[in-house]
């Protein structure tokens, strides 16, 4: 736990990032200093906080809490059975026994505060830093602290990566991107010598490939055809597969990370056509899928050049707006993009404002996908690349996946 880092964050003002915007709906109180940062976990039920604290022992039993104040040491607070589990904790260790002297530790600790941030979401806008009780912020509440969000503080501390990270993630972009083309090109081989060949066959192919180059995509990618490829979280099983024929539209959805502990993924989407005279539809479709994630891009790199801030919801608006104003709004069901980390779905900003509001900033040292879809009746199209936003900015954001997909391949 960087300790001197996590104060800076705490003690320095929300900035201009998080104060002018515009399409920023914050108030002057919520840029107010927080005086402190409390995490705390019960049985792997915060794994933001074994993540920042680096304390994930299965052996822990009982409830922890550790404050980080905007100035000194940090203090834990562990029963009492359990301390020695804390013994290279920094900062002071205190203990509790029974839950009334838990009450009255706690309310010594956070003395003074009057505004704290835990692993909470108003209304659950963001549920991926929703990761403490309702009745753990009530006990917080009760005793006269305010309780905000560390959405922000979380993506500062959780999302951004070093350089051997961002290292990582270009070779496994690189491999993924070159599986992609070696599963397109032996399905095409398969389709014009006519030999049988299904989703699940292609999946396989990838699987041994990404096992070949010592990668882990935590789960079998996505390979769909025609109105399989319209549900975007779908994909083969050894019991439940389509076959591949003549004429079919194919979406292939791969991700990986090297297998190191804190490796980060990366993560594509293209699709394909199995023959040479596809739908004019179908064309349409992916042009206007491929005009908007670029869209999306040019917007973000934009909004740097100038130092304005980019907002998760924002990016998400203008892509919607865009795949709308074409006619396609309704078969657009899911948001632009999400966070990219150690998880496939990291915990820094999503571009998103359908399924949630993503209010917080684009902040150099992270990275997400930007991957805009269609999905209709007998077919879905989407189109996936990878974002990094480096330090200095507008030079920084980065398309890591490329190169970025220009027309609907054809497997012919």
């Amino acid at each position: 736990m960087n300790i001197d880092e996590i104060q800076h964050f705490l003690t320095e003002k929300r900035g201009k990032s998080q104060r002018n915007s515009r399409n920023s709906r914050r108030t002057d109180r919520d840029s107010k200093q927080l005086d402190g940062w409390l995490l705390c976990d019960f049985r792997g039920s915060n794994p933001i906080a074994q993540s920042v604290t680096g304390i994930n022992d299965p052996g822990i039993t009982r409830r922890w809490f550790c404050y980080v104040p905007s100035e000194g040491p940090p203090i834990w607070l562990v029963h009492r059975i359990e301390v020695s589990h804390f013994t290279n904790a920094p900062g002071e260790v205190r203990t509790y026994t029974d839950w009334g002297e838990l009450h009255r530790e706690m309310e010594a600790i956070l003395e003074g505060s009057h505004r704290v941030a835990m692993e909470y979401s108003p209304f659950a806008a963001i549920p991926y830093v929703s990761r403490v009780d309702a009745g753990t912020v009530e006990f917080i509440r009760s005793l006269g602290v305010e309780v905000v969000s560390s959405a922000d503080l979380v993506q500062l501390s959780e999302a951004r990566w070093t350089a051997d990270q961002f290292a990582g993630h270009q070779e496994s972009a690189r491999l993924i991107l070159e599986i992609k083309d070696e599963a397109f090109e032996w399905l095409g081989e398969r389709l014009r010598h006519s030999v049988p060949v299904t989703e699940y066959d292609v999946q396989r192919l990838i699987m041994d490939r990404l096992d070949a180059e010592d990668l882990i995509p935590g789960h079998p990618p996505i390979v769909a055809v025609n109105a399989k490829a319209s549900d975007p979280h779908y994909y083969p099983t050894a019991d439940q597969h389509q076959p591949i024929q003549p004429e079919d539209c194919i979406l292939i959805d791969l991700w990986a990370k090297q297998k190191s502990s804190d490796a980060v993924y990366a993560d594509t989407t293209w699709v394909a056509y199995a023959g040479n005279n596809p739908p004019q539809r179908y064309l349409d479709v992916f042009e206007i899928v491929r005009d908007a994630r670029d869209l999306a891009v040019a917007f973000i790199r934009e909004s740097f050049a100038a130092d304005e801030p980019v907002y998760g919801h924002a990016v998400d608006d203008l892509v919607r707006s865009y795949i709308t104003q074409r006619g396609y709004g309704e078969f657009f069901i899911h948001r632009t993009g999400h966070s990219i980390g150690t998880e496939i779905h990291g915990n820094g900003v999503n571009i998103d404002n359908l399924e949630t509001r993503d209010e917080r900033a684009l902040i150099p040292g992270i990275c997400f996908s930007i991957e805009p879809g269609i999905y209709l009746p007998k077919f879905g199209v989407r189109s996936e690349v990878n974002v990094f936003i480096a330090d200095p900015t507008p030079k920084g954001v980065i398309v890591t996946t490329l190169p970025a997909q220009e027309e609907v391949l054809m497997l012919q």
